[in-house]
């Protein structure tokens, strides 16, 4: 599973996340994706890497601007996770 993180540009209140979240949605087969106006920030769970510029291709053209672009696997922590050992 890939983690990603867009730091976006134009994000002011909570229909803004709305908007950006629901053009990931409708664009990339995502798990889950969550948005944030005060952090600036859209932070993606999906099961494949999705390429940066499909990325920008998807948001710039709506008016809010791709920053930056994060993208790192990502390993869900469970209940005990923490009695693990890596």
């Amino acid at each position: 599973m890939k983690k990603i993180t867009l730091k976006i540009d134009g994000m002011r209140c909570g229909m803004c996340e709305t908007h950006v979240s629901d053009v990931v949605r409708k664009n990339f087969e995502v798990k889950k994706v969550t948005s944030s106006a005060s952090k600036g920030e859209t932070v993606i769970l999906s099961e494949t890497d999705i390429p940066e510029e499909a990325v920008r291709a998807a948001i710039d053209p709506t008016g809010y601007r791709v920053l930056s672009y994060k993208s790192e696997d990502y390993v869900k922590k469970g209940l005990f996770s923490f009695f693990k050992r890596g």
